[in-house]
């Protein structure tokens, strides 16, 4: 909706027309959903029954460099909880 090739109207104040910031028009998402996308299938296909530290492990050995902390986040979005067993 803003158009850069109006020269009569700035940036600023088309952003002010619209009602939103300038901030909010130069925002670029740093996030690559596509690698989390990508991670959530892998750890349901192969490794639902499994907790964060051993995920972790598994991709690490497939090649993909996380954290164990994404991993529980991954988990916890798509509602995978660990399964303990029993004695």
């Amino acid at each position: 909706m803003i158009c850069k090739l109006v020269d009569h109207i700035s940036i600023s104040r088309q952003c002010e027309l619209l009602g939103i910031s300038r901030s909010a028009y130069y925002y670029d998402s740093v996030k690559d959903y596509d690698e989390d996308n990508l991670l959530k299938r892998k750890i349901d296909e192969k490794y639902p029954f499994y907790g964060s530290r051993r995920i972790l492990g598994e991709l690490k050995a497939l090649g993909r460099d996380t954290g164990r902390y994404k991993a529980r986040r991954l988990m916890r979005e798509m509602g995978i909880e660990v399964i303990y067993q029993l004695l």
